[in-house]
């Protein structure tokens, strides 16, 4: 459940700062302009919030809405030890190839 709580509120406040950020011109963004590097450089709760925008970016691409949350860790793990090893990938395509 803390789990569960903690990525519903880490997606809310993205949003709303996603929401912001497109609000101004200057501070436009891709997904694909992230790389492993700059998800690992973030400390405690944004890096929390970086890779469960990752994982539900991805979760919403595939049309599916349910998700176990083991698996959801297990993922995780894997994503930091795989950005670890190859930091200038892409963040997506990193946590794509876990998700795989």
């Amino acid at each position: 459940m803390k789990i569960e709580l903690k990525i519903a509120a880490s997606c809310v406040i993205l949003s709303i700062t996603l929401v912001s950020a497109m609000a101004q011109d200057t501070n436009n963004r891709s997904i694909d302009q992230y790389t492993c590097k700059d998800v690992m450089r973030e400390h405690g709760d944004n890096r929390d919030v970086s890779i469960a925008f990752l994982h539900g970016y991805l979760l919403g691409k595939s049309g599916k809405s349910d998700f176990n949350l083991d698996g959801l860790h297990k993922q995780t793990n894997a994503f930091i030890e795989y950005c670890l090893d190859n930091p200038h990938d892409k963040a997506i395509d990193a946590m794509a190839k876990i998700k795989g």
